[in-house]
């Protein structure tokens, strides 16, 4: 009840004593307490700014290439996990915020790439020999349907499409992007690259 009948200016004073108590107790062991939160922080931090690192790297090693043939040949050669986070590499170039979400229970969505506030959503299939069929470009249009409000999805392979699933995507918001369409898509970075 003494609490009650002090005043606010008491109240003050105390908190402020209690306060500098704290910071006179604290002071001497900082860099423990910043040496705790480093280790709590840097395995979470670590690994993303790494991965970032190396697929920038990959991106950029993959522009420099003598021909278009040579580069839809490298794509091909990376797996698949690497070819997501090349993607993802390349609509950030483009100015797009990404985030890799591939892996077995992705849903059908192996990137999210937002720009303006709108939220995009790519499917990655690096396919050697075989074409994308509708019924993958089906099911990816059932994957992000409710998902879409003003966005649009992105299929992106490293072969080409079939003429059904061309058929399929025309009146979607979905943007079919076969080998050689990305190939332009990653020259164009190349070009802004180039101009900064």
């Amino acid at each position: 009840m003494a609490f009650i009948n002090l005043s606010f200016g008491e109240m003050v004073k105390g908190v402020s004593t209690a306060s500098r108590w704290a910071w006179a107790l604290v002071k001497p062991f900082w860099w423990v307490f910043l040496i705790l939160i480093l280790i709590r922080v840097l395995p979470e931090l670590l690994p993303a700014i790494i991965r970032k690192r190396k697929n920038s790297k990959k991106l950029k090693a993959g522009q420099v290439w003598r021909s278009d043939r040579d580069l839809i040949y490298w794509l091909r050669g990376i797996n698949p996990t690497e070819f997501e986070h090349y993607i993802a590499e390349l609509f950030s170039a483009l100015g797009f915020s990404t985030e890799t979400v591939g892996g077995s229970y992705d849903g059908g969505v192996d990137v999210i790439a937002e720009k303006d506030g709108v939220k995009h959503y790519i499917q990655c299939k690096k396919f050697i020999t075989q074409q994308v069929s509708v019924g993958a470009v089906r099911d990816f249009y059932g994957a992000i349907a409710d998902h879409l409000a003003k966005g649009k999805g992105y299929f992106i392979t490293t072969n080409k499409f079939t003429l059904e699933a061309e058929q399929f995507a025309q009146d979607k918001p979905i943007e079919l992007i076969d080998s050689f369409k990305l190939v332009r898509y990653i020259r164009s970075v190349e070009k802004a690259d180039g101009k900064k």
